[in-house]
């Protein structure tokens, strides 16, 4: 057995993905298959466990199931079928009495403590084999019992199969099982965690699916000579103890790594100097390794290079740019040329911006969407020129993904879309697409022109890099400050045309707009990098983790033919 490996080069693995629950799958795998603790030749076999079972069976349950004399069903795979010598496989029924819950009277439940405590439900069950229930309600009319120290397990719905330890007498409802070993069940709370999969792919029923009482009774379980089950629950629990502390440490690792990331971006983004500011870009560039370990944490970086791209902190400027005031004036020169063309209608005014979030750089000048664009255009085509049809599931929420379209006649999608061409940025402004930073710039459109869902806002930019604009609609402080004002019911929310066109736009030069879009693509492809090896390097110890526990578990020295030892009627013996 290889277990000791596996402890020597934990470390390098304890970052795969559900490193320490894989741990705690293992040590049940090696408990149920009796590779847990060394076995003792002078234990009395599992099947003189059964033979007293059997002998007292009458007189401790008058009303005891006859399920185990019946086909039990097989929830292992073969892998686990081999018993070490002195264990059996029996139904569960042979050895437990199973009780399935029934509720009571709706009428008689109440929260204030007073009657019998009532587990009715899975709420209650906590996802670990060794935690205690937990009872909000109470009643006065109770009907099935559990006694303390029982097996519970959730028999219906999303949970089944999960299990639980009744710290007391209580009331059982329905949904829950209450199973009473006939001795000491700590073994059984083991088979039946590892085996739990297994237990929710028997449930019948699609909507609400659920697992019947002789399903539980039917179900095959390993059973260890009594002695050896002790000893296997002892090391079990300590080495879940030591799982809890790895999650522990990990967590805690977690936690520091988190906050060192939120603190590094929030040093970028809010350096108020060019010196403060390379600073804190030189200590980010020094820690990125272990401020991009996680993939949510790529995603913080991604965030921070479109927070930094609209406030002037990505790209050095240049004295000769045209200043963006100057480039307002050509704007709004070309609106009304356009107006006078009858190429678009006068529109209003959009009022000026009164607050400037933030200090911009010198060439730079605070304006809105309104004043750079024509909002909400329209297109006149003829009803059989083809063009592109985009549904909101084809818009993309990362930065640099372009949209797909569907072909269609202009006459069939005129009507009741909203309108776009190409090289029109639109917005999805209904929940959840907003705050997923759904936007795109429109290309490759067919004919030129298109139309789709009517939860967009449409610009079409003038003399602005419409990739500037979708950074700016990508960027953390504009989805932030709209989810605040989005009006509606929910799951209907929506972001106004108002925020859209008149929130507060960062323009700079059109030329350091273009370096500013050439820098994010750059960062961003590094970004795709980063995620890149970090899928690798989860990969491969995700491999060696694997590699190392089928080692363990399933070591070459298997027989191929071995045979499932014979499932013993009352009074059969393999000796």
């Amino acid at each position: 057995m290889n277990a000791e490996r596996l402890l020597a080069i934990y470390d390098r693995v304890v970052d795969a993905p559900d490193a320490v629950p894989r741990l705690r799958r293992f040590i049940l795998d090696l408990a149920v298959r009796g590779k847990l603790v060394e076995q003792d030749p002078h234990d009395e076999p599992a099947l003189e466990l059964l033979k007293r079972l059997d002998a007292t069976r009458d007189g401790i349950q008058k009303n005891q199931s006859k399920n185990y004399h019946a086909p039990i069903d097989d929830i292992f795979d073969d892998n686990l079928r081999v018993l070490p010598l002195g264990w059996l496989w029996v139904p569960l029924a042979r050895v437990c009495v199973v009780t399935m819950g029934q509720s009571p009277p709706g009428n008689t439940y109440n929260k204030s403590g007073d009657g019998v405590p009532l587990i009715n439900g899975p709420v209650e069950f906590t996802p670990g084999p060794f935690g205690l229930t937990v009872v909000n309600q109470y009643t006065s009319a109770p009907t099935k019992f559990c006694e303390e120290g029982d097996l519970l397990i959730c028999v219906r719905g999303s949970t089944t199969g999960r299990t639980n330890v009744a710290a007391f007498r209580a009331c059982i409802g329905r949904g829950v099982a209450a199973i009473s070993s006939l001795f000491d069940g700590g073994f059984i709370r083991l088979v039946l965690w590892r085996a739990r999969e297994n237990i929710i792919a028997m449930g019948r029923g699609i909507a609400f699916p659920s697992i019947s009482k002789r399903q539980i009774e039917n179900l095959a379980i390993p059973l260890p000579p009594l002695a050896e089950q002790r000893r296997i629950v002892s090391k079990v629990e300590g080495l879940m103890a030591l799982c809890d502390q790895l999650e522990k440490t990990q967590n805690e690792r977690e936690q520091t790594r988190d906050r060192l990331t939120k603190s590094s971006y929030a040093r970028l983004t809010t350096s108020d100097t060019d010196e403060t500011f390379q600073v804190s870009a030189r200590f980010v560039a020094n820690a990125l390794p272990a401020l991009t370990a996680r993939a949510d944490q790529i995603k913080q970086l991604r965030q921070t290079i479109l927070d930094l791209a609209v406030r002037g902190k990505l790209v050095e400027r240049d004295p000769n740019d045209e200043p963006a005031s100057e480039l307002l004036k050509r704007i709004e020169e070309e609106k009304i040329r356009l107006v006078k063309a009858g190429m678009t209608r006068k529109g209003k005014k959009p009022p000026p911006v009164e607050d400037s979030p933030t200090q911009l750089p010198n060439s730079w000048c605070w304006t809105q969407i309104a004043e750079v664009g024509l909002i909400s255009p329209r297109n006149d085509f003829p009803d059989d020129h083809i063009a592109s049809f985009v549904p909101m599931s084809v818009i993309p929420a990362e930065y640099g993904t372009f949209n797909s379209h569907e072909m269609r006649q202009w006459g069939d999608i005129k009507k009741g879309y909203t309108h776009f061409a190409e090289g029109d940025v639109g917005l999805a402004k209904i929940t959840p697409c907003f705050e997923n930073g759904k936007s795109v710039v429109f290309r490759n459109l067919a004919g030129g022109i298109g139309s789709g869902t009517t939860e967009l806002h449409v610009v079409r930019p003038i003399f602005v890099d419409a990739d500037y604009i979708v950074i700016f609609l990508k960027s953390p402080h504009f989805i932030e400050n709209g989810i605040l004002k989005m009006t509606g019911t929910a799951g209907q929310k929506r972001v106004s045309r108002e925020y859209f066109a008149n929130s507060p736009f960062p323009l700079p030069p059109l030329p350091e707009q273009r370096r500013i879009v050439a820098k994010v693509d750059e960062l961003m492809l590094l970004c795709d990098q980063l995620e890149a090896n970090l899928s690798a390097g989860d990969n491969g110890r995700n491999s060696l983790l694997e590699s190392l526990l089928r080692d363990v578990l399933y070591p070459v020295v298997n027989k191929p033919n071995a045979v499932l030892p014979s499932i013993l009627p009352i009074g059969e013996s393999h000796f």
